[in-house]
């Protein structure tokens, strides 16, 4: 039987319960069905909020399913309860440790999320953060990223004032980051963007954190299906709303939060349009309806009769969760026998990916996808097939001079 190990965990600002187990599609479905259990891309694990009511039910559903370990969870409520600040292990290094200390000695980052509650002098840069994110109008997404990678550097320098660490102990930090967290070029970029905020736009540092070097990023192919392996996918799904999703990501090059977010009246028959409202960087974008999507969109329309949103979640008055999505994309993956790794994002890449096959101009597509800068559109030119599928390999120059 399987083990599944209950931690603490402080995410998003909260008290959480983490779900910790190796692999298992029952083990994961029959947990994903659990309500207020979500999945964090950043801690790796599934949580919920800490309350008895939900250890209570977690226990019951995994009864006859896993063999639970709560021993950590355990000792942090018998701390907490006795006043202790520690919210899990306490052999995380310290801020004075960033620069010496050996990597030994560090417990892997993938087996210990450990998290420590802010002081109080933190706790008001915390709050004059968020303040100041909100009113520069800053997104939803931005806000949680940007929170959560300073949460993870107020938690590991505990007492220290944020407001006081110079641009050399910076640099110890994110040395400590990389080399002993082993944070992805990606996170540390983010980490790097959210600390800058807080020195230049809420402490007022003026280019403070220009002399730190950043990360270079590598150069990651956008992960493409063929044209026939979209349509094995869209065959594979029967439901009708599940169907119009995928095709609708796909035929308009939509992000998934794109996707769940648009409404009926976004939908223009008549000009054959759809509307995509204060997408990614606040920018509204038009992009065209092709006959085949308009006459799917009619037949859901007709069948589900949504009032608001397209696509209408659990709950009146609100659209349908990314998550959700993603899980009807993973099906219909599975059915469909595809292989490839790639989630909703993987629809949009090929959608302009198979633009370019068909020789439409890289700057239509770049309207199309919304993109600010046109460097973000040329990425796909890497994975394009429409010259390189003329060029032959010089073996076909030897072939006749090769032993049969």
């Amino acid at each position: 039987m399987q083990t599944i190990i209950l931690k603490p965990l402080f995410h998003r600002d909260k008290e959480c319960i983490g779900i910790y187990f190796e692999k298992n599609a029952e083990l994961q479905s029959l947990i994903q069905k659990q309500p207020g259990i979500r999945w964090s891309r950043t801690q790796k694990c599934w949580y919920a909020p800490l309350s008895k009511n939900n250890y209570e039910t977690l226990a019951k559903v995994l009864k006859d399913k896993a063999v639970l370990k709560t021993d950590e969870l355990k000792k942090y409520l018998l701390e907490k309860k006795q006043g202790n600040k520690l919210i899990a292990h306490p052999t995380k290094p310290q801020a004075s440790e960033f620069k010496k200390v050996p990597i030994k000695t560090i417990v892997p980052v993938q087996q210990a999320k450990l998290v420590y509650q802010i002081s109080g002098k933190n706790k008001e840069a915390l709050q004059k953060f968020k303040q100041m994110l909100a009113l520069k109008s800053y997104s939803p997404s931005t806000i949680r990223t940007y929170t959560n990678e300073f949460v993870q550097f107020l938690q590991t320098i505990r007492e220290k004032p944020a407001e006081d660490f110079s641009v050399s102990r910076l640099k110890d930090y994110f040395e400590y980051c990389f080399n002993i967290l082993h944070l992805s070029e990606a996170t540390l970029h983010s980490r790097i963007n959210a600390l800058k905020f807080y020195f230049e736009q809420v402490l007022y540092k003026e280019k403070f954190l220009w002399e730190i070097p950043r990360p270079k990023k590598p150069l990651l192919l956008p992960k493409v299906i063929s044209k026939e392996q979209i349509a094995a996918l869209i065959n594979a799904i029967q439901n009708t709303k599940h169907k119009t999703i995928i095709m609708l990501a796909y035929a308009c090059g939509l992000r998934v939060s794109e996707v769940v977010s648009l409404k009926v009246k976004h939908i223009d028959g008549q000009r054959k349009m759809l509307f995509i409202e204060r997408a990614k960087g606040k920018k509204d974008r038009i992009v065209s309806l092709s006959p085949n999507m308009l006459i799917m969109l009619r037949e859901y329309y007709k069948q589900y009769k949504p009032q608001d949103y397209l696509f209408e979640g659990q709950f009146e008055k609100e659209h349908l969760t990314t998550r959700s999505v993603q899980n009807v994309l993973q099906k219909a993956k599975e059915k469909a026998g595809i292989k490839q790794d790639g989630s909703m994002h993987m629809l949009r890449h090929s959608f302009a990916t198979h633009l370019l096959d068909k020789g439409i101009d890289v700057v239509f597509i770049q309207k199309l996808l919304g993109h600010n800068d046109i460097k973000t559109t040329l990425k796909y030119l890497h994975v394009t097939n429409k010259d390189l599928i003329n060029i032959l390999s010089p073996l076909e120059d030897i072939e006749g001079l090769l032993k049969k």
